[in-house]
């Protein structure tokens, strides 16, 4: 059984083993996606010192992006409350429903740049690739099925090197070429096994979610074209805004979700001082109705099922963003392990594959001898 694991481990290695370089090495940047984006365009995301202390009104400056782009309707916007990021809207153009994003001064009202593609900037192109590899909604099957595979990796190779543990820091460097490779190879996979499987069952989650999406979405009912607003003009979302902390005790907005969909109600995602670093920024929720603005639901984190808490900590695990910068040093460090593993894990495999090409050549001179 050992050995048939192992050849299942081999062959699954082969076939994602190209994707998995994609996904780790685009994995270990995005870790840091905040802070490359600030380094690369500083007068996009940082909010000048010298700007005003008070947050623009959400009414003014939702009005002031949609008389610059009176052909688009605002789906979300990014809501950041510290003076240091700005906040971010996200447009869909009418009769397309092609979504950008523009960044903007929630201090001055200021438009910080023209709408970008979701996937123009370089860190948001580094995501696409991750998520999908630049293939659109087959990316997003393929990269499921790469999730999974890994996940077969990270489990496959604790049961067939289990006992590493014992010689874990032996490291033979004096050793032939295949033993001091197969050394590396247990020793950084026993390391990274945890985070390799958190990674692959996180990435596989996300990437499956997404695929009944797309599913239900695209195939079992036709998209929503958006072609004007579908709230009520006269509902003031600051009004709402600033009422949230009303209806859920201490509940800090971060995340505002506009009715793009007749379905769809008005939402606002917060994040809650808990105590559990595992908690996102959008771990609670409010749903405003979107013509009356009454409360038409809320979740609060602390007093939600044991799946919600469990399915929203996916997002800080699968990025390292909860112990501040010792997680996301670890994340992306250990995250580029499937590249060396893949590297060692490749020439064993070709090791052990001339090996036998070379006893089946012996044993074809053995009998023709005779």
């Amino acid at each position: 059984m050992k050995k048939k694991l192992h050849q299942w481990h081999s062959y699954s290695a082969l076939i994602a083993m190209i994707p998995l370089f994609l996904i780790s090495i685009t994995g270990s940047i995005l870790v840091f996606k905040v802070e490359l984006d600030t380094l690369l365009m500083p007068e996009k995301m940082s909010i000048p010192y010298d700007s005003p202390s008070t947050r623009i009104s959400l009414d003014t400056l939702m009005a002031t992006v949609k008389e610059t782009y009176p052909d688009h309707e605002i789906g979300s916007w990014e809501i950041f409350t510290d003076h240091q990021r700005t906040d971010t809207a996200y447009i869909i153009a009418h009769q397309t429903n092609e979504w950008s994003k523009l960044y903007l001064n929630q201090y001055t009202g200021e438009l910080l740049s023209e709408p970008v593609g979701l996937s123009d900037n370089l860190t948001d192109w580094l995501l696409d690739l991750h998520f999908k590899l630049l293939l659109d909604a087959n990316g997003i099957f393929l990269g499921a099925l790469v999730s999974m595979l890994l996940l077969f990796l990270g489990i496959s190779g604790i049961i067939l090197y289990r006992k590493f543990w014992l010689y874990f820091f032996t490291l033979r460097v004096k050793a032939a070429t295949r033993i001091f490779f197969s050394d590396i190879h247990k020793m950084v996979g026993i390391a990274s096994s945890p985070i390799i499987i958190i990674l692959a069952f996180t990435g596989a989650y996300w990437n499956i979610a997404e695929v009944i999406h797309e599913v239900e979405e695209h195939v079992i009912k036709t998209p929503h074209i958006v072609t004007k607003s579908l709230h009520n003009q006269d509902v003031s979302l600051q009004t709402l805004y600033e009422n949230t902390s009303n209806t859920i005790n201490d509940f800090e907005a971060t995340y505002l979700l506009m009715p793009y969909d007749p379905e769809m109600h008005i939402t606002f995602y917060g994040k809650i001082n808990t105590g559990n670093p595992l908690n996102s920024n959008y771990a609670s929720s409010i749903n405003y109705d979107k013509i009356s603005a009454q409360v038409v639901s809320s979740q609060d984190v602390r007093n939600t099922s044991v799946v919600h808490v469990m399915v929203d900590s996916f997002r800080k695990l699968h990025f390292g963003h909860f112990a501040g910068l010792t997680s996301k040093l670890l994340w992306c460090i250990l995250g580029l392990s499937p590249v060396i593993l893949a590297c060692t894990g490749l020439y064993l495999f070709w090791f052990r594959h001339r090996q036998t090409l070379a006893k089946a050549r012996q044993r074809q001179v053995t009998a023709a001898a005779l």
